[in-house]
């Protein structure tokens, strides 16, 4: 990396980043605080059958939302490092690359938080709740901005010239 982009410039550039990550758990966090407070009002219970149906076939999205999100982020993290660059200097544009990586992967895994809150308001109970936001949770986690991640773009836009 070159010498002139330190570490403390790399964590400032990803301030954005984080805090798209922060606002993607605290959305996470207010659904479970809504069901939990508000929860008798919200329920529009359907027929048990149709419950089971659709909460079936959201587990199953949610099992493949995770290596999807995976590919997508591994293939924008390549498009970052080897598309080429356009008016911008080469640390902003890697900024700017690297944070819609991390909107589409906050976007993606915090689909799976929604499943947990929309199967609550069908009116299922807490559990299927917990568990689409525990999984939410964990791929934000698994998602997050990350130092190496960004250096990586910022390196290769850099002696691309």
């Amino acid at each position: 990396m070159p010498s002139r982009v330190t570490t403390e410039q790399l964590k400032s550039d990803l301030i954005l980043p984080w805090l798209i990550q922060g606002i993607m758990a605290a959305a996470l966090a207010a659904y479970v605080f809504l069901c939990l407070t508000f929860g008798d009002q919200l329920q529009q219970p359907l027929p048990e059958a149709q419950r089971v149906l659709i909460r079936t076939i959201l587990y199953v999205v949610a099992i493949v939302t995770f290596p999807m999100t995976n590919l997508i982020r591994h293939i924008q993290l390549r498009l970052n490092q080897t598309m080429p660059l356009s008016q911008a200097t080469p640390l902003i544009e890697a900024k700017k690359r690297y944070l819609v990586t991390i909107i589409v992967s906050m976007s993606l895994i915090e689909s799976v938080g929604v499943f947990g809150f929309t199967m609550f308001i069908l009116g299922d109970n807490f559990n299927t709740l917990y568990i689409f936001s525990g999984l939410s949770a964990l791929g934000l986690f698994l998602y997050r901005p990350k130092v190496d991640e960004y250096a990586k773009v910022v390196e290769a836009l850099t002696t691309e010239k």
